[in-house]
């Protein structure tokens, strides 16, 4: 296995050299300048021209809602489609509305025609493919915005006799080259995007393009996914009910992808399980099962486990599709252990820092803002029982408190949550009796039973205890020392007011209305006695300056009045928003 994924590396590295050098040729034979390995041509402006058009169509200069935003992206195309269904994935950087939006856009597209995935085919292998397959069909399994993907046998037979059937995986023409394009576009588009409306305030849209791109590249790299096949199946050799498809490396190449066909059905099929004699509650066990295991043991798991990537076949689990695998270092896995425990025990200063140290801080925390939001979230979520939680809103409220605390999640952490809302949803469907965070529990507790080291664990309260106890023989000495200054009239107290930003903009703004309103009641007394006297000039009898000094009034408690109620409304606004 270790040597399979050697020569999938390998050939990854021939497979960039090759189109790189394809490329460059390309260029030159055109005679097309190119720029950063990128060429751009006349086909630049015409794409810009078309999403202009479609952003000018829905009228983007007022603002992105979220429902606008999966609209412009359906309009836009496929490869419009895969981004928005890549951004729905990270709810620690949109808000929780925009990606519940982009989560109802359409995975399928239109298929490619069957010549035109036959000639990718051959293109690939530099033979016809009559020479590797002995029949391909003509009709797509599923058809996405980045490949395609046909039922096929090979030449090759297994120990009886049979043609090996297969699928094959189809990238599309030019995708690669599309999607890098329309990225670029996009960037330019986000620099001339307005600052009004919802979502340019609320994220760096140029951050999110780059790691969508980022994801969108390792899905596109076929012998990355064969790589991930590999190196699940290593992982999972052990696990009698999990199983992937065999890899058929020597067929495969960064275009196109072949491996074992495997048939049963969806693991939401509920109607085929029941009439098959499956039981349930036993399969959605051990779907919870595997994918924790991925999770707190391997730190590698499925980051889209939704029904259509998750096969029954022959009594097994079958993972497939595994083009994007999120991965969690140790680090990650410990202090995510230490903020469930956390949770468990409803300890909200030891949250506070499994969150401060599992995140990517920008700037400097509030730490007692974080430490109220935790508490309110504790007292939420933590006295609700384990076999009636709901695991994705109580996540899904968590990420929104990091992300009004300027604290971002590690990008496998993000596809954690969303692998995790997908299980969650499989299991309502199959199974909703299970719960998949009382599973969870009781794993990270047969873990820590198993990895107890009972002298480690005595040596380490054992030092807590003597510190506490050095330190607590002080204690008699201390409170005298500040009895006696008290009595002595020497002891001070230092108090340190930390209003929040709130507070501080109310008293701000009383004040500011209160000097305001004094200064416009002194004029207007100060105009008054004017009226009272005989001053010259007049004006509809009565002196120019008292007249002044009543306009000049009026329009300032005008302004006044009209600012706060506009103040009222975007704070209404805001609150709907939110």
């Amino acid at each position: 296995m270790t040597d399979l994924s050697n020569l999938v590396g390998k050939m990854r590295k021939i497979a960039d050299a090759q189109a790189d050098k394809a490329e460059a040729e390309k260029a030159a034979a055109e005679g097309q300048p190119v720029y950063d390995g990128k060429i751009r041509n006349s086909e630049d402006n015409a794409r810009f021209k078309e999403i202009r058009a479609v952003l000018a169509k829905n009228n983007i200069t007022r603002g992105i809602s979220p429902e606008k935003l999966r609209i412009i992206l359906e309009e836009l195309g496929p490869t419009y489609i895969k981004l928005g269904q890549l951004m729905s994935m990270h709810s620690d950087i949109l808000p929780k509305r925009y990606c519940d939006e982009l989560a109802k856009l359409n995975y399928d597209a239109p298929p490619m025609p069957f010549s035109e995935v036959k000639e990718i085919i051959e293109e690939s292998y530099g033979c016809p493919a009559s020479e590797v397959f002995e029949w391909i069909d003509e009709k797509t399994l599923g058809s996405a915005s980045i490949a395609q993907v046909h039922r096929a046998k090979l030449k090759k037979k297994d120990e009886d006799g049979n043609y090996l059937e297969v699928i094959i995986k189809v990238q599309r023409r030019g995708v690669y080259e599309i999607m890098s394009r329309d990225i670029s576009l996009l960037h330019r588009l986000v620099k001339l995007m307005p600052p009004v409306g919802d979502i340019k305030n609320i994220v760096d849209l140029d951050m999110v393009l780059d790691e969508m791109w980022d994801v969108a590249r390792e899905e596109m790299d076929f012998l990355n996914e064969a790589h991930n096949i590999a190196e699940f199946k290593r992982i999972n050799k052990d696990i009698k009910y999990v199983g992937c498809p065999d890899m058929y490396i020597e067929y495969s190449t960064d275009k196109v992808l072949v491996m074992e066909y495997v048939g049963g059905c969806s693991i939401d099929d509920v109607e085929y399980l029941t009439a098959h004699g499956y039981d349930l509650n036993e399969i959605g066990e051990k779907f919870v099962n595997s994918f924790i295991k991925q999770v707190m043991d391997d730190g590698f798991f499925h980051a889209d486990p939704h029904p259509g990537n998750v096969k029954i076949c022959e009594g097994k689990i079958v993972w497939i599709d595994m083009g994007m695998m999120g991965r969690l270092s140790d680090r990650d896995r410990r202090l995510m252990v230490r903020g469930v425990r956390s949770i468990a025990m409803h300890d909200i200063q030891a949250t506070v820092n499994a969150v401060l140290d599992l995140g990517d801080i920008q700037g400097t925390p509030d730490r007692d803002k974080l430490y109220v939001e935790i508490k309110n979230f504790l007292d939420q979520y933590g006295s609700i029982a384990f076999g009636s939680l709901d695991i994705a809103a109580a996540l899904q409220c968590l990420m929104d408190i990091m992300k009004e605390n300027g604290i971002a999640l590690p990008h496998g952490m993000t596809m954690l949550c969303r692998g995790l809302a997908h299980v969650q949803g499989v299991l309502a469907i199959i199974s909703p009796d299970i719960n998949m965070m009382q599973i969870a529990t009781n794993r990270i507790t047969d873990d820590f039973i198993q990895n107890l080291d009972i002298r480690e664990e005595f040596n380490k309260y054992g030092r807590a205890f003597y510190r506490a106890m050095d330190r607590g023989i002080e204690i008699p000495a201390l409170t005298s020392q500040v009895m006696k200054e008290y009595l002595a009239g020497q002891s001070k107290v230092t108090i340190n007011l930390n209003p929040s930003k709130e507070f501080d903009e109310l008293i701000y703004s009383s004040i500011r209305n209160m000097v305001i309103g004094l200064g416009v009641a002194a004029l207007l007394i100060a105009s008054s006695v004017m009226c009272t006297t005989s001053m010259e000039p007049r004006i509809f009898g009565i002196p120019v300056l008292g007249a002044v000094g009543f306009s000049f009034a009026m329009i300032v408690s005008g302004f006044l009045i009209l600012r706060n109620i506009g103040l009222k409304i975007l704070a209404r606004r805001r609150r709907r928003r939110k």
